[in-house]
């Protein structure tokens, strides 16, 4: 996808208007429709603006990843990476174990 497609996207799952996007950023529905429509580009400051107002990572809005990370889950891995070492390595082989867990389960439970 491109990023105009990912703006238009997203806009929509948010029931907003091109309008209400671009008063949102302080620009115009016009400049939204263009970006959409990958007829410009917006500025780095401008995908930031939009970034913050979808609630996605800037890496999602470009297309560098498929994942779509919430601000609360951001913020959850921010703290994790602020923590000293062991602290971050306990927590990450915590969220390992359990995520092979659900795996197995998941894998189990379906035959």
């Amino acid at each position: 996808m491109t990023i105009g497609e990912h703006i238009m996207l997203l806009r929509k799952q948010k029931s907003l208007s091109q309008a209400d996007l671009g008063k949102q950023i302080g620009t115009s529905g016009d400049i939204i429709g263009r970006y959409e429509r990958d007829i410009m580009t917006p500025s780095i400051d401008v995908i930031i603006k939009i970034a913050d107002v979808l609630a996605v990572s800037i890496d999602y809005l470009v297309g560098k990843t498929n994942l779509v990370l919430d601000k609360a889950t951001l913020k959850q891995l921010e703290d994790i990476n602020t923590l000293p070492e062991a602290a971050r390595g306990y927590i990450l082989n915590h969220i390992d174990m359990m995520i092979r867990d659900f795996k197995n389960k998941t894998a189990y439970n379906h035959k």
